[in-house]
């Protein structure tokens, strides 16, 4: 299914299950999209499973959505905007948002934006390192628009490109979208944020940072690390899952070892 967002794109998105179920929507990293991040991950039967309504999006420039090649279409704010323009095309007054990567932090802006859409907030694949100044922006462009792979020297980018090349993503989309304005983070401005929140992230996620010295900005936040895992291992690592649902059944509102809080 497809609406038109308010820049005039063309956004894609599935939405599952009856209107009268409690609704989770999904938003997937970048370079990824929603077969892909939360399909073929289990996030789907999982909420099928736990009767639970399900919508997720292909962001701008991934997936199915529309692709645009500038990067002025791809400021954080405005593709956050795109989240609560879908909700509000389905007349979905209220919902759990759980996002991973970029997800998450446009899931951030969306919180902090339009607090009262959301029951319950679940962050994933980000940390601390959203406090830092923006990095590798014009480095991760160059990774998606390189004809050689092989030419990228950097892991992580050139993680990031393979993933893309496996998903047939359109590089050139991507490449923009990394050149699109950002969103600084003030640790003090989290304190606006007032759906109870769940911040996830890998023991050996390099990219996202502490996840604990996320959740200490959001008041009445919880942090879990995963151990053993890096960003892309995360998302796919059945742990994730179980501590997002134990998170929303209020399983975790005692201090328990393992990276609670």
């Amino acid at each position: 299914m497809n609406f038109t967002n308010a820049s005039g794109q063309t956004i894609a998105y599935d939405d599952i299950g009856s209107p009268d179920l409690k609704t989770v929507v999904l938003v997937h990293g970048f370079s990824s999209n929603r077969a892909e991040g939360w399909r073929r991950t289990g996030w789907y039967a999982a909420m099928e499973k736990r009767r639970e309504r399900l919508i997720a999006l292909d962001l701008r420039g991934h997936g199915q959505s529309e692709k645009s090649h500038d990067p002025s279409d791809y400021g954080q704010s405005a593709m956050a905007s795109d989240i609560i323009a879908l909700m509000d095309h389905l007349e979905v007054e209220r919902a759990t948002l759980i996002g991973f990567s970029l997800g998450a932090r446009l899931s951030l802006i969306a919180a902090l934006d339009h607090s009262h859409r959301f029951d319950h907030l679940v962050l994933g694949g980000i940390g601390a390192r959203i406090f830092d100044p923006p990095r590798h922006i014009d480095q991760m462009a160059q990774a998606m628009e390189t004809e050689d792979l092989e030419a990228i020297d950097n892991p992580l980018l050139k993680s990031f490109r393979h993933f893309a090349d496996e998903q047939g993503e359109d590089r050139l989309a991507l490449a923009a979208c990394s050149r699109g304005e950002g969103h600084g983070f003030d640790p003090d401005a989290l304190f606006a944020v007032r759906a109870p929140t769940l911040v996830v992230a890998g023991a050996r996620d390099l990219l996202a940072g502490s996840p604990e010295g996320l959740a200490e900005a959001i008041p009445g936040a919880k942090a879990v690390s995963l151990p053993g895992c890096d960003h892309f291992a995360t998302i796919t690592h059945a742990s994730f899952k179980g501590k997002v649902f134990d998170f929303l059944d209020g399983w975790m509102d005692v201090d328990e070892p393992g990276g609670f809080r």
